[in-house]
């Protein structure tokens, strides 16, 4: 059994990427969630440990102090990490790893795994991202424009990604990194 590999899946709020990652998932086996931490409050219907890890800003700095986390970010006011123990042994396990983080964490992984294969998540135009964000109504008005900002500066990190996949149809999208995936252990044999 070979290793596994790395795929760094980023994009702005309200792109669509867990619903475009939920039907990688229920196409392929072999793959791995990495459940990031955070310091953000649960979202209606989120459980700890399934979503995230929802953790106090205290024990999210002791991560940060022990070395625990591949990566760690600011982002919209919160802090977000993806612990490293789980993530290094589903790769020995020989499960590949899907790390859904945003791009200031996606460099720091590269940096730290630079065999990891990234890849951008990209709405089909701002108008529909907005339209998007406003349409999951579990934000204020503050941290939706919020999130739009961001967006706008993600969205010039696109091109330092390995792929860019527009989600304008999540079947569609999903097929797009289905193809990467498998793509990333041809090249191996």
């Amino acid at each position: 059994m070979g290793k596994g590999h790395v795929f760094i899946v980023s994009g702005p709020s309200g792109t669509g990427k867990s619903t475009v990652l939920g039907e990688v998932f229920r196409r392929r086996e072999k793959l791995y969630f990495s459940v990031s931490a955070t310091t953000r409050a649960p979202r209606p219907g989120e459980t700890d440990g399934v979503e995230y890890f929802f953790l106090t800003e205290e024990k999210f700095d002791g991560m940060v102090e022990r070395g625990e986390l591949l990566e760690h970010a600011r982002y919209a006011k919160c802090s977000y990490g993806t612990p490293r123990a789980p993530v290094e042994e589903k790769l020995t396990e020989g499960f590949d790893v899907i790390m859904d983080i945003e791009v200031q964490g996606a460099r720091q992984v590269k940096e730290r795994m630079p065999e990891a294969v990234s890849v951008f998540i990209a709405p089909p135009s701002l108008e529909e991202l907005e339209r998007r964000l406003r349409g999951r109504a579990t934000d204020s008005e503050e941290k939706i424009r919020l999130r739009l900002e961001t967006a706008k500066s993600e969205l010039l990190e696109a091109e330092k990604y390995d792929y860019v996949v527009v989600n304008d149809d999540y079947r569609r999208a999903a097929g797009e990194l289905l193809s990467i995936i498998e793509a990333s252990h041809i090249t191996e044999d």
